[in-house]
């Protein structure tokens, strides 16, 4: 085996340090030499779905192939779940070969910066308690003008997360397109949008006074002046998942959100 593996662990919580420790004498028993992930041409994540959102920040420029390993709470996007016995065949697995599997990534542009989601950009108002006007435009056609706490744009990998809680559709990670959703709009008649993978999307915060965040998989990247606009659209680079088989996409709704099991189903 010739492939250099590193590994990008959660190192707060001492369950994914512990299984990161016996993947990592799992290879050196094989043989093989852990790297640096900078230098890795695979990446093992140890920890939540978190852990494996961050290190795709890491692995996009070079499109290093991830493979998640959860210690998390829902592990929806991970590969293996922590306690899964066949982490310790991991070495034999990658000898054999893995399935790559390409997922479309967002770039949101502010200021003259270039910003990487892999899950979603965010684009929702400062600490204050009143609703601030949005504007939305799609490839330059003004799409509409929301009173809402902010505008969430997610890929087909980030609709299972912050976008389906509100209130969006799920979307098939082989789609090319994305989801645009308002947060809290302070209307009856806003709905989610599903919009071409090619678009152009700009939101502006309209407000005269009022400050917004630009988030990106949750975490904060600048922050966005009144009557600022941003601009999204798909990152040139795609993100690529390590898999020892093909993702059974609706299983995985199944058994991690129980998609389709009735309320009154003993298996929950």
């Amino acid at each position: 085996m010739n492939k250099l593996v590193g590994l990008y662990v959660d190192n707060e919580r001492e369950n994914a340090r512990a299984v990161a420790g016996r993947i990592k004498e799992s290879f050196e028993t094989a043989g093989c030499e852990i790297v640096s992930v900078e230098k890795a041409e695979l990446i093992i994540t140890v920890g939540g779905d978190g852990t494996l959102l961050r290190a795709a920040r890491v692995a996009i420029d070079r499109e290093t192939p991830l493979l998640g390993v959860n210690t998390g709470r829902l592990g929806f996007l991970t590969e293996f779940d922590g306690g899964d016995p066949r982490i310790a065949n991991l070495p034999e697995f990658i000898e054999k070969g893995l399935i790559i599997e390409e997922r479309i990534a967002l770039q949101a542009e502010y200021d003259g910066k270039k910003y990487f989601a892999l899950n979603d950009a965010v684009i929702r108002k400062g600490g204050v308690s009143r609703i601030v006007p949005f504007g939305l435009c799609l490839n330059d056609e003004q799409a509409a003008h929301v009173p809402a706490d902010g505008i969430c744009i997610s890929t087909p990998t980030g609709s299972t997360a912050y976008f389906l809680s509100a209130g969006g559709s799920i979307i098939s990670p082989k789609v090319d397109a994305f989801g645009v959703v308002p947060l809290l709009p302070h209307t009856l008649f806003s709905r989610p949008l599903i919009v071409p993978g090619s678009s152009k999307i700009a939101v502006s915060c309209d407000s005269e006074s009022v400050y917004a965040n630009l988030e990106c998989d949750g975490d904060i990247m600048a922050e966005i002046a009144p009557g600022d606009t941003v601009i999204v659209t798909k990152h040139p680079k795609v993100v690529r998942f390590a898999r020892i088989a093909p993702l059974q996409f609706f299983g995985r709704l199944e058994e991690k959100m129980r998609w389709g099991v009735s309320i009154k189903s003993e298996s929950r």
